[in-house]
């Protein structure tokens, strides 16, 4: 997926794809920038002495490098290989890859649509990137919450299309948090209160949620989604509903545990 604007900035990693090798550096082109070309000196291919440039950089390869300084009125760009870490290539690498998924999902839902791909992708481009960062979060936020989703775009033709390929197509990642709580209620039938209570406050529209009994008066509970700040406000949400209902009938709720797997 192409990035809006005509060039990186000081200090953005890029994908590239080596060009041409020269004992004094690489050449290489800015896969995400078009028709955009950059430099790495030799000196930043790596660190300490490079005797061998070849044993770094060979023709043909997809590197992950950042950019050190643009010179927009010469179109110059100077790239470190040497600066980014293992850490930071996977993730642009994954980052990279989830980009290219996009655009060929953006394709399939211009097919549908029967619209030229790149006149939706100049439709939405803007506001998707603005909101969610790339394609590919809109594609992962429209499959996990479709009608927040849809609420957002829902006036503009294009949605329905999009949410069905997302959904089709996306997994969202996902995190866990777990918790275990007391339950307890007093009343003659307390029994059917606890039941009450956690089948009246175990859905959510933002989560999975999963609550197991673990013997009097443990219950276990797993918050699956996407991130965890939305999984801990699901778990205050529920376990502060399971209080409430508790408290009509003298019950009690406890958290005792809260951790994240």
């Amino acid at each position: 997926m192409r990035q809006m604007s005509d060039y990186p900035e000081d200090g953005e990693l890029v994908v590239c794809t080596v060009k041409e090798v020269k004992n004094f550096g690489a050449f290489v082109s800015l896969d995400e920038y078009e028709n955009k070309e950059g430099f790495i000196h030799v000196r930043d291919v790596a660190t300490g002495w490079v005797k061998y440039i070849r044993d770094y950089v060979r023709e043909g390869q997809k590197i992950v490098t950042k950019v050190l300084s643009v010179d927009t009125s010469k179109g110059h760009i100077d790239l470190s290989l040497k600066q980014v870490n293992e850490h930071q290539k996977r993730e642009k690498v994954q980052l990279w890859k989830n980009e290219k998924k996009a655009e060929k999902l953006l394709e399939i839902v211009a097919e549908k649509l029967k619209r030229p791909p790149a006149e939706l992708y100049e439709e939405t481009a803007t506001e998707l990137l603005e909101k969610y960062g790339g394609i590919y979060g809109a594609f992962e936020e429209a499959a996990l919450n479709q009608k927040a989703f849809k609420k957002e775009h829902g006036k503009k033709k294009w949605v329905d299309a999009f949410v069905e390929i997302a959904k089709e197509n996306i997994q969202p990642p996902k995190v866990c948090i777990v918790a275990v709580m007391e339950l307890t209620c007093p009343d003659s039938e307390g029994i059917l209160h606890l039941r009450d209570a956690l089948m009246d406050n175990s859905a959510s529209e933002r989560a999975e949620i999963n609550i197991r009994y673990m013997g009097a008066p443990r219950y276990r509970i797993e918050v699956s989604t996407v991130d965890y700040k939305t999984a801990e406000e699901e778990l205050k949400k529920i376990f502060q509903g399971i209080e409430a209902a508790l408290k009509k009938f003298d019950g009690k709720a406890k958290l005792v545990r809260d951790d994240k797997k």
